[in-house]
């Protein structure tokens, strides 16, 4: 079995130097972490003893006495093992059998560690750790100081109501195991938690007054195995060590810890084929051991030998100093766990489900096609959806090779990896089922500042294909809001074509979509306000981007089949239409868009793009407009061939350079036709053909016009 890794302490207070408490021997370890706080004897004869994580307490100093005695190489589990061999009672206070109420929002949990780093000046710290890494031969343990820190913070009031309801069952744990006769009891919990349980543990009433009303629930507990990525984590239960991998280092390398450290860093620039000698190495611990004697430290800790990288073996690049993070800084490690340990509750429940959708965990890639007008065939839909919002990416979505022009039928690819297995154990943390830890885990995704429309929009998408039913609300709701504040145009055309999507999957899965309805409704309606603008100025490359955002957003309208909808949407492109301020890639762009829908008759585009054509605008600007208009549809001047004929004519009166100028967009344009569109242009060039006429009125006053001629001659000094 893998060992429980080493773990720095808690940030804020580094210190490691060992804690050797005198006229008692260690007996054992249960911290959750490779380190443990001293255990306390209080005057009931309990015996606590507190792990130390990101959320330390510490444990009371009065009566002090260790129980350690199990070396730290050994895992948790072995400990706990020992600990009852020992002949003591274990009391596992961190399950309780009663319903756990989440901590209200904000809540720090009481991480006095936090609160001391938000108030005190920065340090390294990573420092304290390496400085003694020489003498921690055995493995660290938790620190008096942090212990008494921790036990005045819990004195102090303003601990929430959550966290002194676990307390109160926890005690009352404690006294039924003290009732039954127990001498000596373990109690393995987060170290902040101990002062409320080492001291004098009161009278009975005012904690069942506290757990007065709260109903029973059945619980059970497991082990899962620790991975560094969840040691980084700073929430929850995560140990909130930044730099695990570091730790590991500091805990198997007693020895010289600097130079084998960049000996290591060297390994990882070379497996990624980057030049490292070994003089490199030589000067990068010689900088770090003198970075440290300037700075009054004995050892180079993390931030030297990380400037010393940064310097000598990187060269300054940032790129290859956050691979050498991810890879030896952090690191992906994984412990273990005794066979025959019940398995967590979100893995029984997938199981659970595989059996009754009768679908194996097959090591063997193969395809399977869903019909979701069928009840298990939407089950199974809905459960690799999912998974895959769990990270659990057992399956990928295909195209089906059954041609199908409905969305009833889905094709995916199944093949299930080892690795996927802690995949499922480290999504256990978001619940005790599939759908809801997918539910919990979406919904604390789109609760962040940095979620966009977008964002918010695809995670829609994704709740309502995985029949997410209880983060559907949150979701709508949250997008409405994000909707409303942002005034982007470009990012409600990006949302607009996956919130039209989510409509329809919803009519195809029976999902009640009124209120998303109005989202989406609301969403048009800002985008037509916002085009005006939005289209005002433009180059050419964003102009390029907007057109595509365009293309996407009216064909899903045009899809959604809303006849409201339909009519606001192309009232706001036929304004564009008409202004001479659009850059000519959008305005051809919105002319083909309005001439396929039928609301501008084929003569009027006709003599739009003989207008564009024109005197008057530059041979950019025209090709521009041409881009537009056929761009990536060829047919078009295939079957119009006046269309043909306008461009061929504009075509041959270009000068040279005229035409090297325009050149790479028309074939930019062209070159994007299918092969047989270019052919059929081909043949309608060289066979010529008569020009389709256009009978549609112009709208100009001739008489008029002749005044403005002689007017403009006269200027010129020409005849007329």
């Amino acid at each position: 079995m893998s060992p429980v890794p080493p773990t720095a302490p808690p940030d804020g207070n580094r210190g490691n130097e060992r804690n050797e408490p005198t006229g008692h021997k260690p007996e054992i370890d249960t911290a959750g972490n490779a380190e443990a706080d001293p255990t306390d004897r209080n005057t009931n004869g309990t015996t606590t003893a507190a792990s130390t994580n990101n959320n330390a307490r510490g444990t009371a100093t009065n009566g002090v006495r260790s129980i350690a005695d199990v070396s730290p190489q050994q895992p948790l589990w072995r400990a706990a093992e020992a600990l009852v061999a020992f002949g003591s009672s274990r009391a596992d206070s961190s399950a309780p059998q009663v319903a756990v109420h989440q901590p209200p929002s904000g809540s720090t949990g009481g991480d006095t560690k936090a609160a001391q780093a938000a108030t005190s000046t920065p340090t390294d710290p990573d420092q304290d750790a390496s400085t003694t890494a020489s003498d921690n031969t055995a493995g660290a343990t938790a620190t008096t100081a942090d212990v008494e820190a921790a036990g005045t913070a819990w004195s102090t009031p303003g601990i929430d109501a959550h966290t002194l309801r676990r307390e109160a069952y926890m005690r009352q744990v404690l006294r039924k195991t003290l009732k039954a006769g127990a001498q000596r009891v373990a109690v393995v919990c987060g170290a902040w938690h101990a002062p409320a349980l080492a001291g004098p543990l009161g009278p009975t009433a005012a904690d069942t007054r506290l757990l007065k009303g709260m109903p029973k629930v059945k619980a059970r507990t497991t082990w899962v195995p620790w991975t560094h990525s969840r040691l980084t984590s700073a929430s929850g239960y995560g140990a909130g060590v930044t730099s695990p991998g570091w730790y590991h280092h500091l805990f198997v390398q007693p020895e010289q810890p600097v130079a084998a450290w960049l000996t290591k860093v060297a390994t990882v620039l070379r497996r990624h084929d980057l030049p490292v000698s070994s003089a490199h190495i030589i000067e990068s611990v010689r900088l770090a051991e003198s970075l440290a004697t300037l700075r009054g430290r004995p050892l180079a800790g993390l931030s030297e030998v990380t400037e010393a990288t940064r310097a000598v073996l990187c060269e300054g690049d940032e790129t290859m100093l956050r691979l050498i993070g991810a890879e030896l800084v952090v690191g992906e490690e994984l412990g273990a766990v005794p066979e025959g340990v019940p398995a967590v509750a979100l893995d029984v429940d997938l199981r659970a489900q595989l059996r009754s959708l009768r679908m194996k965990l097959d090591p063997l890639m193969r395809t399977v096609d869903l019909d979701l007008r069928k009840e298990r065939d939407i089950a199974k839909s809905r459960l690799l959806h999912r998974l895959r919002l769990l990270d659990v990416a057992w399956g990928t979505r295909t195209d089906s090779e059954v041609r199908s022009t409905g969305t009833f039928r889905e094709t995916w690819t199944l093949q299930w990896r080892p690795e996927f297995a802690v995949a499922v154990i480290e999504a256990a943390r978001w619940g005790t089922t599939v759908r809801g830890a997918a539910e919990a885990k979406i919904l604390d995704t789109a609760s962040r500042d940095d979620s966009g429309v977008g964002d918010l929009t695809d995670a829609l998408e994704l709740a309502l294909l995985a029949d997410l039913g209880g983060a559907t609300d949150g979701l709508i709701a949250r997008l409405a809001s994000a909707a409303a504040v942002d005034h982007d145009v470009s990012h409600l055309l990006t949302a607009l074509p996956g919130l039209v999507r989510t409509l329809r999957y919803g009519d195809v899965r029976g999902t009640d979509t009124a209120a998303l309805t109005q989202v989406a409704d609301g969403m048009l309606v800002r985008i037509c306000a916002g085009l005006p603008a939005a289209v005002t100025g433009l180059g050419a490359d964003a102009a390029l981007e907007l057109r595509a955002l365009l293309d996407t957003a009216h064909t899903a309208i045009l899809t959604r089949d809303n006849e409201q909808a339909t009519d606001t949407w192309l009232s706001a492109l036929r304004r564009l239409a008409d202004r001479g301020d659009v850059h000519g890639a959008l305005t051809g762009r919105v002319v083909r868009l309005l001439s396929d829908a039928g609301v501008i008759e084929p003569g009027d585009s006709a003599l739009r793009l003989s207008a564009a054509l024109s005197v008057g605008s530059s041979a950019a600007d025209k090709a521009a407009w041409i881009d537009g208009f056929v761009g990536g549809r060829g047919l078009l001047l295939v079957h119009d061939r006046g269309l043909l004929r306008l461009v061929d004519d504009w075509l041959t009166t270009l000068t040279d350079d005229q035409f090297v100028e325009t050149l790479p967009l028309l074939r930019r344009t062209f070159g994007a036709f299918e092969s047989g569109e270019r052919r059929a242009i081909g043949r309608a060039v060289r066979a010529g053909g008569p020009t389709r006429a256009s009978t549609a009125a112009t709208g100009l006053d001739l008489a008029r016009g002749e005044l403005a001629m002689r007017v403009v001659a006269e200027i010129l000094g020409v005849a007329v």
